[in-house]
């Protein structure tokens, strides 16, 4: 027994330490697939926003329309651009190949992206642009240095800077990208000011990765409730066991 639990503090261990490891600030987010109304408008956003160039191949159109409360009509009119059909997988028209001449690599289907990084990771990316001219669309992200992705919602946010000196980035909080290895950190503010407010674009991307979140797992409240009653049937369960138990062992000496 001993030995047993000497295994499992040394697997823990690194675990403790990778999660301890620099200390960037994730902006939280909770997703909540029960909120049926924030879903639809993270479909909608991400229809219209992301669906240009990201594909979403495990996920379709009427799945997430009967999950999400939508009808079939109205997905078909308003969020289905093209000959694609309501029963359809979301896919994009854009060639692998074109994709990777003009951004570098070709972009990533999204529909596992929260699982992959994490719906803190992806909230604070999105809200992370910055200008740099140095870069071939003029921006960066503080969580993602070097991105190869437009702004596609500065629109919507507008133009942020990264006001950050060397003294100050020296003492900023700062992580490790799990993924990529590089530094996260920087000083943010809003240089230009886009349509939406500081509040209503943080909700609109909260209603995305929430959206988001969902296609990683669409299964996830139905999985809740199976486990339930899995939990429930076990209790009960152990009390049939235990009589069993009781009078198979009853007679041994």
């Amino acid at each position: 027994m001993k030995k047993f639990f000497i295994a499992i503090m040394l697997v823990l261990v690194p675990v403790v330490a990778s999660a301890n490891t620099g200390g960037v600030h994730l902006d939280k987010m909770s997703p909540d697939p029960t909120n049926k109304e924030s879903l639809q408008r993270g479909m909608k956003t991400f229809v219209n926003y992301c669906m240009g160039c990201h594909s979403a191949n495990y996920q379709r159109y009427e799945r997430a329309a009967t999950d999400l409360g939508i009808p079939n009509e109205l997905v078909q009119q308003n969020l289905i651009f093209g000959d694609s059909k309501v029963g359809e997988q979301m896919t994009i028209a854009m060639p692998k190949a074109d994709a990777a001449a003009w951004f570098g690599n070709p972009p990533p289907d999204l529909t596992l992206e929260t699982r992959l990084r994490g719906e803190d990771w992806v909230y604070t990316y999105l809200r992370s642009f910055y200008k740099d001219p140095a870069r071939p669309w003029g921006v960066n992200n503080v969580v993602f240095p070097d991105v190869g992705m437009p702004n596609i919602l500065e629109g919507l946010q507008g133009l942020q800077v990264n006001h950050c000196t060397k003294e100050e980035m020296a003492h900023h909080e700062k992580t490790i990208d799990p993924l990529t290895g590089l530094e996260m950190g920087g000083c943010l503010s809003v240089a230009e000011k886009g349509s939406l407010s500081e509040e209503e674009f943080d909700k609109t991307i909260y209603d995305l990765v929430n959206f988001m979140s969902y296609m990683g797992n669409p299964v996830k409240l139905e999985s809740q409730a199976i486990g339930y009653k899995v939990l429930i049937f076990l209790f009960i369960f152990f009390f049939f066991a235990y009589a069993l138990k009781k009078e198979y062992w009853k007679d041994v000496h």
